[in-house]
């Protein structure tokens, strides 16, 4: 592919990425609109209350594991293009459905639904950029992707800042907020025109064309990625408490520490519009420092600026240190997204990215649950301290385990080994 071909592929892809994350971090921005229309409440004596919030966050992340765990190997068999496309117009028509529905358990439903779609296009996207892109430019290409999608943040934040404390035509601002973010499944229509598959999918499937379970657990386990999926495993069971332990109840921390209703809404999107920034800031250093430095250092800021955000009272502390978390979150993000990638050969990327990605998943249906027990008992705190040693430890996995990859070659980096490649 030309150089202009690239900047094309990768736009696309980032336009259908933009929804995925707008969907994704939609969660933190309706929060409070969920609890203030009694379909939620905050916190429950029972941690896993089908009435408390974390039901509403569990039910999407259950959908994703099932999504990156089950569903991730379309893309290894049918194309990234393929997987690209429908997971996006599959979660687009359920949460389209979501937001109409009466009840808190009908919109667990549909957000458990959703969350397959989500889950696939989540690792599909970091595999296709990085298959489509030069070797020394990979990094700079998926932290693009990042940097699009993050601007889906601001936008949702401002949405629910604007629309839901109100109701229009007999509808709950926060269902305005979700319907906004089905437009992803009109959008696909105008992004898939010319959108080119990965050739080297193409190539490494016309190679090896099956890659059932055993396939890829023999890789996955055996001498030369174990390691590897080892450490991605644990990597992403403790980054989520870090990472959606803080994206996803921003609103509600706030309102635990007094902050008002509305102002809770208003620092929620003064903390939100910053988060563009991490993707471009990774993006900018992307090739400069190995990346698994950046993950590890990026994951102690987040601990130290974690626990003084838990301190903080005044309204500027509040919200600075906020910005430090998000953006430090969002830089962490964009990083490891484009890693882990590289991590496992072509023909079983989507298939093995899926596997160890959907290890956060799992930890996410019972994230929300742990939250919330936490804030309940000690406060925002308690929940920062549970934050910060999560965050430590993904900085000693992957200082410890994780290999160096900038500049490598996929095919060099993580090649199909011979003993597997001739089963």
């Amino acid at each position: 592919m030309s150089a202009l071909d690239v900047r094309g592929a990768v736009a696309r892809i980032s336009i259908g990425g933009w929804f995925e994350l707008y969907d994704l971090f939609m969660t933190a921005y309706v929060s409070l609109g969920l609890i203030h229309a009694g379909l939620f409440v905050a916190t429950s004596p029972s941690p896993f209350a089908l009435e408390g919030f974390a039901s509403f966050v569990a039910a999407g992340f259950a959908g994703m594991f099932f999504g990156t765990i089950v569903f991730s190997g379309i893309s290894d068999h049918f194309g990234r293009k393929a997987a690209f496309a429908s997971s996006l117009l599959w979660y687009s028509v359920c949460t389209l459905i979501m937001a109409f529905m009466p009840s808190g358990p009908l919109i667990d439903v549909w957000r458990f639904l959703a969350g397959l779609g989500i889950g696939v296009q989540l690792v599909t996207s970091d595999a296709y950029v990085s298959e489509i892109v030069p070797k020394d430019e990979r990094g700079k290409w998926v932290c693009f992707t990042q940097v699009i999608g993050y601007t889906a943040i601001p936008v949702c934040a401002l949405l629910a800042y604007l629309l839901v404390p109100r109701q229009i035509a007999g509808l709950d601002g926060w269902r305005y907020v979700a319907l906004i973010g089905t437009l992803g499944g009109l959008v696909i229509w105008f992004v898939l025109p010319g959108l080119p598959d990965s050739s080297r999918w193409q190539s490494a499937h016309q190679k090896v064309a099956h890659t059932g379970p055993s396939f890829l657990f023999r890789t996955l386990f055996g001498p030369t990625y174990r390691t590897r999926t080892i450490m991605m495993v644990t990597f992403n069971l403790l980054q989520t408490i870090g990472f959606y332990g803080f994206n996803s109840w921003i609103p509600i921390f706030l309102a635990s520490q007094g902050v008002a209703f509305t102002h809770s809404l208003q620092y929620s999107f003064f903390i939100a519009i910053i988060n563009p920034l991490g993707p471009f800031l990774a993006m900018t250093f992307a090739e400069r420092f190995q990346r698994k430095w950046q993950i590890a250092a990026l994951a102690l800021v987040v601990a130290a600026a974690g626990i003084g955000f838990a301190l903080a009272r005044a309204p500027v502390a509040i919200v600075v240190l906020g910005v430090i978390v998000a953006l430090a979150l969002a830089w962490f993000s964009a990083t490891f997204h484009t890693y882990q990638a590289e991590l496992f050969p072509t023909r079983i990327r989507g298939q093995a990215v899926g596997f160890v990605y959907a290890w956060s998943r799992f930890a996410s249906i019972f994230v929300p649950f742990l939250i919330g027990a936490v804030l309940r008992a000690q406060g925002t705190l308690g929940v920062f301290t549970l934050i910060g040693s999560a965050m430590i430890l993904v900085a000693l996995d992957v200082v410890i385990l994780g290999p160096s990859t900038n500049g490598r070659d996929l095919d060099e980096l993580s090649p199909l080994v011979p003993e597997i490649e001739a089963a």
